[in-house]
């Protein structure tokens, strides 16, 4: 399957690659297609991704569109912003209402985006030169997005998610090397259990696990915060570790039973990410009787949510 992809296809063929209502116009304005309309393999590999997040987001995008007059999309670390052009082509031109706003600390890439924003006729792209951290948005956004924003500019991207109490937000992190740092650290007597030591003792296997715990943290953090959240692989990126696609849908209810695992996920094994840190959800030292009186009443708010729920 994905040698398939390594193939280029001719210009003739090339509107069988495309999503309904994509056009090859579009292609050709950001760089995919050659002077002759064909598609090279690279081209080919970086359509068929962003298409399959499309496809993932479309859900999310028909209910902002069923319920908001002018949807407000954000996409944060936007580079060349290819997902957030096929966004706009294939969702806010055919509805005639709704914005882009395009975030990118790279002045070269962000002029780019606003001048294909102006030839392609795409009055409702806004752009926006600055990290995702600092940046100016809208009081109300409803999709927040952030394809490869390396490292903690990931955790950025969640933290004005979770400020602004965006409907949803999606993210393919990317290049998580923060809490590798921090498990190389790491000594046997920090643990409670010393053998786990053992998950991250090699390089690579740091590099991996401490990716996977980054994105199990967001994930937490997420939920902890009202969203209910779904973690999919993302086709055609196999051979990459950004092949992990983080979405959230905010259902405005805060959930103790999330922050009270990730609290005791972060006492196995006390990593501290950026994202936690920022939004005070560390756990403090355990101080005997007092900290078990916390875990008891965390348990039974917990428990009360879930009966709740269920009722």
């Amino acid at each position: 399957m994905a040698r398939r992809f390594r193939k280029s296809v001719r210009a003739k063929e090339v509107r069988r690659e495309l999503l309904p209502g994509q056009s090859t116009e579009l292609l050709r304005h950001l760089g995919l297609l050659d002077a002759e309309g064909n598609l090279h393999a690279d081209s080919r590999r970086k359509l068929k991704q962003v298409n399959h997040l499309v496809r993932l987001l479309e859900p999310a995008l028909e209910d902002l569109f069923a319920r908001h007059q002018a949807p407000v999309l954000v996409d944060a670390g936007a580079g060349n912003a290819y997902l957030g052009f096929v966004l706009y082509e294939l969702f806010l031109a055919p509805a005639g209402r709704g914005e882009l706003w395009c975030i990118e600390q790279n002045r070269t890439l962000i002029e780019q985006v606003a001048e294909r924003a102006f030839h392609l006729g795409y009055d409702r792209v806004r752009t926006v030169l600055s990290d995702i951290a600092a940046s100016e948005m809208p009081e109300r956004v409803h999709l927040l997005t952030a394809l490869h924003a390396c490292d903690t500019a990931t955790d950025d991207a969640l933290l004005r998610a979770i400020e602004l109490g965006v409907d949803y937000v999606a993210v393919v992190p990317c290049c998580q090397a923060e809490v590798a740092r921090q498990l190389a650290a790491l000594q046997g007597p920090q643990l409670r259990a010393p053998s786990l030591r053992q998950l991250w003792r090699h390089a690579w296997h740091r590099r991996e696990f401490g990716a996977h715990l980054t994105n199990v943290v967001r994930a937490l953090v997420l939920e902890a915060h009202g969203y209910k959240v779904t973690v999919t692989e993302l086709t055609g990126w196999e051979h990459s570790l950004k092949n992990e696609l983080i979405l959230g849908r905010r259902v405005h209810r805060d959930n103790l039973r999330a922050r009270r695992a990730l609290r005791g996920l972060l006492r196995e094994i006390p990593v501290r990410p950026h994202l936690v840190e920022a939004l005070g959800l560390a756990p403090g030292p355990e101080a005997g009787r007092d900290a078990g009186k916390t875990e008891q009443r965390a348990s039974r708010a917990a428990a009360a949510e879930g009966a709740e729920s269920k009722g």
